[in-house]
């Protein structure tokens, strides 16, 4: 009897064995000599951007047949254009991956002209972050605080990049719902963004931690405001949410804290079959653990982990769920 199950188990781990072995070998001439294209939907040197080059860099090792791996910057439309591209022209064969503003569900959410994709029915791959946004000002200015914000009888100029990114949206919803007085001044991109600060041009802007950081170290901005995701070292900031009683403004704003979760997601097409989904998802798990890219990241202090595709779609699930009067008053506001 002893006998039989000890040759049961074997026989179990055999096939176990034989049926990976079976997969490798067919990933392996799948991927090899070819290329997979990551398209950014953003402008070159941004976070979006220096995280894909990133991950390019290291992910052929995690992905059978080692294809190589290129960056495409496609911006445009807050990330549309790239996304509409991968979900409509892209083959369905796992090489064209789509990384988007993370508050890409929201065009879809609010119906905006020139959406031609489902957001749930791209085939998910995960995320590489998630990331706080926080509101900085900069550290030579009288104010410091939210109540010293509140208190200024002129408006202050921030940096934007344009309404589908965070920087614009959250400012925004400030501005709406809990009195504060912003102008925002739009620049072709974050880079180009925290330059006008240095330059004193405008007096903050909004952005992740993660890429806030290196200019809080430097003493040249202090974070003021932080969304609902926190991070170790912001965690005392006050709330966007929790600075406004009205009810309609603390769930907009927190329907916008939810692309925080997915701070850098990665897409491709909805057909790709589930395969080569497997290996892409394996891959880009693996590589977010990679020693080397993880000192790559550093260096350029991007702070990454892998978030898997079950989680981005409970994120999804969260943002289209919400009831039909709150969508409607979220598209008053959240913009593309």
């Amino acid at each position: 009897m002893k006998g039989q199950k000890r040759c049961l188990r074997l026989g179990c781990l055999l096939s176990v064995l034989l049926f990976f072995f079976s997969v490798q070998v067919y990933a392996a001439p799948y991927f090899e000599g070819k290329r997979i294209i990551i398209i950014v939907g953003s402008d070159p040197g941004g976070g979006y951007d220096r995280i894909a080059r990133v991950i390019a860099k290291h992910l052929p090792k995690y992905i059978p047949g080692k294809p190589v791996v290129l960056v495409e910057n496609m911006p445009g439309a807050g990330s549309i254009i790239a996304a509409n591209r991968a979900y409509n022209i892209a083959k369905p064969d796992g090489l064209t991956i789509v990384e988007p503003y993370r508050g890409l569900p929201f065009a879809e959410l609010t119906n905006v002209e020139g959406v031609r994709f489902n957001a749930r029915k791209f085939q998910w791959i995960g995320a590489a972050a998630t990331e706080s946004a926080i509101l900085s000002i900069r550290t030579d200015l009288p104010y410091k605080t939210a109540e010293d914000l509140l208190k200024l009888k002129d408006p202050i100029p921030l940096y934007a990049t344009g309404p589908a990114a965070t920087d614009f949206q959250f400012p925004t919803l400030l501005k709406e719902f809990a009195g504060f007085k912003f102008n925002l001044v739009i620049y072709p991109s974050s880079g180009a963004g925290m330059l006008a600060v240095e330059r004193k041009e405008v007096e903050g802007g909004v952005r992740s931690y993660t890429a806030f950081k290196p200019f809080i170290d430097r003493g040249v901005i202090r974070p003021v405001i932080r969304g609902r995701v926190s991070e170790p070292g912001i965690e005392k900031l006050p709330v966007d949410e929790d600075l406004t009683t009205n009810k309609t403004g603390k769930a907009i704003m927190a329907m916008r804290s939810a692309g925080d979760l997915i701070g850098r997601p990665f897409m491709t097409h909805p057909a790709t079959p589930p395969e080569i989904m497997a290996f892409l998802r394996d891959g880009f798990a693996k590589a977010l653990k990679d020693k080397e890219l993880l000192a790559d990241a550093e260096k350029q202090q991007l702070d990454l982990n892998f978030v898997p595709h079950q989680e981005c779609l409970k994120v999804l699930d969260t943002i289209f769920n919400q009831p039909e009067d709150i969508v409607k008053e979220f598209g008053k506001y959240i913009k593309f």
